[in-house]
């Protein structure tokens, strides 16, 4: 597809937020947690407007690039003409997190087999593992409402996450949420493994869960782990990563 460039249109710093994002939709194809076209990252541009980045309904994420990705405000009305729509679904989760949570940057939500799977279980997410720790510390639930496309949902799934960086929305996936795009993206790595590792132990034999104790100090340990830049310290390996696969995304 040609798009043209909104390189000159948008100012700097909306535009490498715009490079970020559609990095973000790579990775997330990369890692095999895309479900064709039907799950949603965002992005809040720094500014009063309130308004955000979403992806171009109708693309795969392997397809999309910084000068696809369509701004809207916060009714979804597009604040640049783009030829694409914006699935009305993933406006209303989106949106709703991101009215509520000011100090979020990033909304990033999946559909991957591991994370249904877990988000169906009574039981939810289990402290099996060291990656599973940092989950708990900041874990929420939301119950299961059908597609969300009902704007009275809203205020329930803002209740239900509170401030919590990790939700469980229940019988349908995962979502992370960040200061910024890069820690959205670590959190979601960390929540998937987390899901595949009590899948694959749940098929063994007996469970060792960790001490609660452990899970109370996990926060520590985290910014021990990234040098306390979080997701900072591993994004520029994975971009590394992803312009030695394909550079497109930055158009």
């Amino acid at each position: 597809m040609q798009i043209p460039s909104l390189k000159d249109k948008v100012s700097p710093e909306e535009w490498q937020l715009r490079v970020d994002l559609a990095a973000c939709y790579r990775l997330v194809a990369a890692y095999g947690w895309s479900d064709l076209v039907f799950t949603h990252i965002s992005a809040r541009i720094p500014g009063p407007e309130h308004h955000f980045l979403i992806n171009p309904y109708g693309l795969m994420f392997d397809e999309i690039t910084a000068s696809s990705l369509v701004k809207v405000d916060q009714q979804c009305n597009k604040v640049i003409d783009s030829p694409f729509p914006v699935n009305p679904a993933g406006f209303v989760i989106h949106s709703a997190v991101h009215a509520a949570r000011e100090d979020v940057q990033c909304v990033l939500h999946t559909h991957t087999k591991a994370g249904v799977a877990v988000s169906a279980q009574r039981c939810g997410i289990l402290p099996l593992s060291q990656q599973s720790t940092f989950v708990l510390a900041s874990l929420a639930y939301h119950d299961y409402e059908g597609v969300a496309f009902r704007e009275d949902e809203k205020p329930r799934l803002q209740a239900d996450m509170g401030h919590a960086n990790f939700l469980v929305l229940r019988n349908h996936g995962l979502l992370t949420v960040g200061k910024s795009i890069a820690d959205a993206f670590l959190s979601m790595y960390t929540f998937e493994a987390t899901c595949q590792i009590q899948l694959a132990a749940q098929a063994g034999g007996e469970l060792i869960h960790v001490n609660p104790q452990i899970v109370q100090g996990v926060a520590e340990s985290m910014r021990v782990q990234t040098g306390g830049l979080g997701g900072a310290f591993v994004w520029p390996s994975l971009i590394r990563k992803l312009n030695r696969m394909d550079e497109s995304y930055q158009s």
